[in-house]
């Protein structure tokens, strides 16, 4: 019986024993695939700009981007919801051409008795100690005082003039990210042990918001970068035009995109979007690819950049560990929901994962939670309704797949010769057949059946095609035909109750 080495040389003499060590047989396929954050880094930080950095730890970021810059806090939160991932940085400077974001705090009137203020810039609370006998000018110094001297927040604060009321606050970066950045007082209410001190106001720009950034990053080189690493879950925090043209291509199925044959690297990317609910449903309606961007309410304190490394740091632990089960209820630690009585109600939740956005909501203990992973892809190529990609479920799994599938090919036949089917060959032959190929994807499939990721193996090994090419002899075609498992999203019942008389309760 023949036994075919790669690399021991049949025409050798020397004695006795010689090993050649084979592990195509017995290793197993393992993945830890990276996760991503992408966000603008100060000016001062150490990392290079639009150079993938690792980060291992939180103390490390705030020296390679900068204590309180946009890439520092994700990473903050991303750990807050997943400690266990190899974590990639990608450090973008902010558009050298944009305008920083403003607004402004006026102390209206004095207070009348001594508290403490407790301001909420970007969720991260504030908190100024307010005499009886302050002045609205004392106040304000005070609170340019404490927000200057807490490094953590996004914005500068400064009086508007020497002897004035007003507080000015400016973006740490330019960018239209920074028109995000909200601004409120006493966020948990008196039951939370949060409320003015008597006699104290504050009013805040429109919409308790800064406004007026300009400007957004140029990806170019950033992606660029990226070559053919892995990097399997990404947070985008940017979501106008320009920038989900970018990174959709680079995570696209165009034969030069992730997902495209000649790349087959994969990925998902995850972002956040605050807005109305009716103008969120002009926004979904206008996209169409397979990004999960979870819709944020406008009175939400956290801003946008926290919430996607938030999600994209439970969808990392979640799908790595399991990729066809959904994400529902799994909380975004870290992030403030915004008031009960300013959240979208369900109808509205309905209402926005039926136009592709990812959804949240607030628990009983008042952490948001993910409620659906919808993506945005919706229509076909005709601009016909599709629902292939409906959940970022379907991806997970069949990028798990994909490559459970391309480990055991190349593992098994790496060096091997291929002939048609009935062909007389001797044992151990390093020779293979679209019928032991067949075998050994109905094989696979059987074990990707085993841990959950699809079903109904008969019926895949019945619409199994694996056939020798027709003009290339060297080519073996396979149409691979998983049937991806569900979810159990939905639970309806109908509640068919009966009230029977007294005459048929009689015995």
């Amino acid at each position: 019986m023949p036994v075919e080495f790669s690399s021991f040389p049949a025409n050798w003499r020397l004695p006795l024993y010689w090993v050649e060590v084979d592990p195509s047989m017995a290793g197993t396929f393992t993945l830890a695939p990276p996760a991503l954050l992408v966000g603008h880094k100060f000016a001062g930080g150490t990392a290079e700009s639009n150079v993938p950095v690792a980060v291992g730890d939180r103390n490390t970021p705030q020296g390679l981007f900068g204590i309180g810059s946009m890439l520092e806090r994700m990473v903050q939160r991303f750990f807050d919801n997943n400690g266990g991932q190899i974590l990639w940085c990608l450090p973008i400077d902010e558009p050298a051409a944009g305008q920083a974001a403003t607004g402004s705090i006026t102390v209206a009137t004095p207070p009348t008795d001594a508290g403490t203020l407790s301001l909420y810039i970007a969720g991260q609370l504030v908190q100024v100690a307010i005499g009886a006998t302050d002045t609205t000018e004392l106040v304000a110094a005070n609170i340019v005082a404490a927000i200057n001297d807490l490094d953590t927040l996004p914005v500068t604060a400064a009086l508007h003039d020497s002897s004035s009321s007003q507080i000015d606050l400016t973006c740490r970066w330019k960018g239209s990210t920074g028109n995000d950045i909200d601004l409120r007082d006493s966020y948990r209410g008196s039951l939370g042990g949060e409320k003015l001190p008597p006699g104290l106001s504050l009013t805040y720009p429109a919409g308790n918001k800064l406004s007026g950034g300009t400007g957004v990053p140029d990806f170019t080189t950033a992606i660029a970068n990226l070559g053919d690493e892995l990097y399997e879950y990404v947070a985008v925090p940017f979501t106008d035009t320009t920038s989900l043209s970018a990174w959709q291509t680079e995570y696209g199925f165009s034969s030069s995109g992730r997902w495209g044959w000649m790349r087959q690297l994969y990925g998902q990317l995850y972002a956040a979007k605050r807005d109305t609910y009716s103008n969120l449903l002009v926004w979904y309606a206008a996209q169409n690819f397979p990004e999960c961007v979870m819709a944020i309410e406008p009175a939400a304190p956290t801003p946008i950049w926290e919430w996607t490394a938030a999600f994209t740091g439970e969808a990392a632990i979640a799908f790595t560990n399991d990729p066809a089960r959904p994400l529902q209820t799994l909380q975004l630690i870290g992030c403030l929901p915004a008031p009960k009585h300013q959240r979208f109600n369900t109808g509205q939740l309905n209402g926005l994962a039926s136009t592709g956005a990812a959804t949240q909501q607030a628990n009983a203990n008042n952490v948001p939670q993910i409620m659906r992973e919808t993506t945005m892809y919706r229509l076909n190529l005709y601009g016909a309704p599709d629902d292939a990609y409906t959940d970022m479920t379907t991806l997970a799994t069949l990028a798990r797949l994909l490559r459970n599938q391309r480990s055991a090919v190349t593992s098994k036949f790496p060096r091997y010769k291929l002939a048609d089917d009935g062909t007389r060959f001797g044992p151990g032959q390093a020779i293979v057949t679209p019928s032991i190929i067949k075998a050994e994807l109905v094989a696979e499939y059987a074990l990707d059946e085993f841990n959950g990721l699809v079903e109904d193996a008969k019926v895949f090994a019945r619409n199994l095609i694996v056939e020798r090419d027709s003009t290339n002899p060297n080519r073996v075609n396979v149409l691979y035909p998983p049937n991806l498992i569900g979810q159990l999203r939905i639970f309806a019942v109908l509640a068919q109750f009966r009230l029977l008389g007294a005459q048929q309760t009689q015995s």
